[in-house]
C-alpha cells in the first residue's frame, strides 16, 4: 500500500509494475488517472496546496477504509500539489484485487472520498484571474452513496 503527495509528475505504468510485483493472486487493478481541465480555456493554470503531514494521514484513512471494504491486494495514492498546467496529471488511484468488481469499486469510493475528505486547496488561474474551488455538489453526492453500502 502507497500513498504519495508529491510535486513532480508520476509514471502510471512504473507505479502500476510496482504495485503488482510478486504478487501472482492479483487478478484485475483498477486505475484513475485525475487530469487537469482547461475548461474552454478558462482555466491556465490549477495551483494545489496541501497540509504536509495532516494531507498524506487523511489519505491513510481513506486507503484504509477501501481496504476494510474490498479485498484489496494493493492500493496507490498518489495525489500531486503545486502549480499544473491544462493535461498535467493531478492524481493516480490504483487498486488491485483477485476480481476486478472490488478493484473497481474501491478505486471509485476513494476518488469519491479523495473529492471531498482530502484536505487539498485548489486555485484555478484563468484570464478572468484567479479564484479559490470548493468541492462540487456532485463529489458530495457521489460520497453520499456510499454511505449505506
Amino acid at each position: 500500500m502507497a500513498v504519495r503527495v508529491q510535486e513532480p509528475d508520476f509514471d502510471i505504468g512504473a507505479e502500476m509494475d510496482a504495485l503488482t510485483a510478486g504478487n501472482p493472486d492479483i487478478g484485475a487493478v483498477a486505475s484513475f488517472t485525475g487530469l487537469v481541465r482547461s475548461g474552454a480555456g478558462e482555466i491556465t493554470e490549477m495551483e494545489l496546496e496541501h497540509w504536509p503531514g495532516v494531507t498524506e494521514q487523511a489519505l491513510e484513512a481513506i486507503e484504509a477504509e477501501a481496504r476494510g471494504r474490498w479485498p484489496l491486494q494493493g492500493v496507490t495514492i498518489i495525489h500531486r500539489y503545486g502549480p499544473l498546467a491544462p493535461g498535467a496529471r493531478i492524481v493516480l488511484v490504483l487498486t488491485a484485487s483477485p476480481h476486478r468488481a472490488a478493484a473497481f469499486e474501491a478505486a471509485e469510493f476513494i476518488m469519491d472520498y479523495l473529492k471531498t475528505r482530502a484536505p487539498f486547496w485548489k486555485r484555478e488561474v484563468g484570464p478572468a484571474g484567479a479564484k479559490w474551488v470548493d468541492a462540487r455538489e456532485a463529489d458530495k453526492q457521489a460520497e453520499t452513496r456510499w454511505y449505506t453500502r
